[in-house]
């Protein structure tokens, strides 16, 4: 087949994109995030409603009630679990209705993070166990390094931004190892027109 200005190659106007293995299907296609498999019941470990509480630690609910009226019996939820399934799980009642998200997934270091507790008063050390759940929050460790990374936080960025109203913000922690990466991703998921701005830490050492 002859290319030219009139017929063009497929890759002469291909726009600029992350790619990575499993992004496509066999046949090309963009593979959709599977969330038909993750919704289940959230398992929430408590409702939390601080100030109600104490107000009625003190005998004044009824004044904080009508100081504080509610047009439905919402409360901050603490949810434990896999973040996928608890955004996938949250999408039928809060799709678009987030105002701000605040992420802090792994940053792909290959590190296991896992935890050693002191027993008695020599200080000596045994490493916990983790149950499968903590395996995956708290080891920093991947299969396929880069390419299993980028397609975990894109299922869980495209759930973000479902949930996501038209005027709130999101904030995705990072370092170095990843962050270049995930401005791509973010500007793919979230229209890079929308990028507000980055913001850097600066360390201090020593005296």
């Amino acid at each position: 087949m002859q290319y030219n200005s009139d017929n063009p190659h497929p890759l002469s106007v291909q726009k600029t994109e992350l790619v990575w293995e499993g992004k496509y299907d066999e046949q090309g296609n963009r593979r959709p995030v599977n969330i038909v498999d993750a919704t289940l019941p959230l398992q929430e470990i408590e409702k939390v409603d601080q100030p109600r509480s104490e107000a009625a630690a003190d005998g004044k609910l009824e004044l904080f009630e009508k100081e504080h009226k509610r047009n439905d019996d919402f409360r901050n939820r603490l949810i434990w679990g896999d973040n996928k399934v608890a955004m996938a799980s949250l999408l039928p009642e809060f799709e678009g209705k987030i105002n701000l998200i605040y992420a802090d997934p792994p940053f792909n270091i290959d590190a296991d993070f896992t935890m050693k507790v002191p027993i008695g008063d020599d200080k000596e050390k045994i490493k916990k166990d983790m149950s499968a759940l903590e395996t995956v929050a708290y080891s920093d460790i991947w299969g396929k390094k880069t390419d299993s990374y980028l397609h975990f936080m894109h299922e869980r960025l495209t759930l973000m931004r479902d949930l996501l109203a038209k005027d709130g913000s999101i904030f995705l922690h990072c370092d170095p190892t990843m962050s270049h990466y995930l401005k791509l991703l973010m500007d793919e998921v979230f229209d890079e027109k929308n990028f507000i701005n980055e913001i850097i830490w600066a360390l201090y050492w020593g005296g």
